[in-house]
């Protein structure tokens, strides 16, 4: 069979299938005429299939025939399938009769998570108090996790974690701490930041989850004190949960600060009176703080005989239960609207 035959049997499938498309009138016809000329046994398929078994030096010529046929049916199939689709729907939109007065579906617009509400809430307190924001990976070496923030290998506050290793010397972050020494490598006093992040731990209950969110803060400076820290810490917690509660530092112990203290905010329900929110202490913990221990400056260089700091930290979701009255950490991250639309 030489190429002047092919391409005549081609052309006459070619005019079949215009013949019959003339006299398509609906899509049943459409589709029977797309398995008369484009299934497996229609000739142009078939064509192409025995390509291969042609003479080499009219194989190009027949191939590029075959191909330019096959596309122009498949064009006009899907043209004349598209009118007769808007034909079908046009006929079923009209016998359906639509009121069109009703009231259209109600949607609901997409809102920011509680979380990132309470994030921002906070940044722009301390943006507002000249605070810079820094950020760091969430993958972590030993190095800056622990032992930069004067957590040796044999501390024993290392049994305070239960860490995530990814491998041995790297591992989920634990804290937003590392942050905070990755920044004073790179900048020298004075340093007034936060690190809002995601942190990890092994623990997952009502008021614990392996991810969670923190922000923590530094200040580096000359001439800083623990009255610098308490008035940052009171103007804070009078931000976010109210000039009328009362605030308390209590002596606590963090590797990484001294002298060190856990803050307290009045409990909203009884006003400090005692109630079961409050364990009856009248008190709710918010968050930890301290002066920053001269050990770490030797880590980033820094001469603890000129400046001196305090450090704080705070779980975001523990903020946002005390501040909202919500009892479960695990709401936060259940992914239920009716939850989610309160905020």
């Amino acid at each position: 069979m030489d190429i002047s035959e092919i391409q005549e049997k081609l052309k006459s499938e070619l005019e079949g299938f215009k013949s019959e498309m003339a006299s398509a009138s609906n899509l049943d016809d459409i589709a029977r005429i797309r398995t008369r000329y484009t299934g497996s046994k229609s000739y142009t398929i078939t064509a192409l299939g025995n390509i291969g078994s042609l003479p080499r030096e009219i194989r190009p010529a027949a191939g590029k025939e075959a191909n330019s046929i096959k596309k122009e049916i498949e064009d006009l199939l899907e043209e004349k399938e598209r009118y007769f689709k808007n034909i079908r729907f046009d006929a079923d939109l009209r016998s359906q009769k639509p009121d069109l007065t009703l009231p259209a579906m109600k949607t609901h617009p997409g809102r920011r998570h509680i979380i990132s509400q309470v994030i921002e809430e906070i940044e722009e307190l301390f943006i507002g108090l000249g605070f810079e924001i820094a950020e760091g990976p969430e993958a972590e070496t030993d190095y800056y996790n622990f032992e930069a923030l004067n957590t040796p290998a044999d501390h024993p506050a290392r049994s305070l974690h239960d860490t995530f290793f990814i491998s041995g010397k790297t591992l989920l972050r634990t804290q937003t701490s590392p942050v905070q020494i990755r920044y004073m490598e790179k900048h020298q006093p004075p340093i007034y930041i936060i690190a809002p992040g995601k942190v990890y731990r092994r623990d997952y209950d009502i008021s614990h989850t392996p991810m969670f969110t923190q922000i923590e803060g530094l200040v580096v400076d000359k001439g800083i004190n623990f009255g610098n820290l308490k008035w940052t810490l009171e103007t804070f917690a009078h931000e976010i949960f109210g000039r009328e509660r009362k605030v308390r530092l209590r002596p606590h112990y963090f590797p990484f600060t001294e002298p060190s203290a856990e803050v307290d905010v009045s409990c909203k329900i009884c006003n400090g009176s005692g109630c079961r929110t409050c364990s009856n202490s009248g008190w709710l913990e918010v968050l930890g703080a301290g002066m920053v221990d001269p050990n770490l400056y030797k880590f980033v260089n820094y001469d603890p005989e000129q400046v001196n700091g305090f450090a704080f930290g705070m779980g975001i979701e523990r903020i946002a239960m005390l501040k909202y009255g919500i009892d479960d950490i695990r709401l936060f991250y259940d992914n239920d609207l009716r939850f989610v639309r309160q905020f």
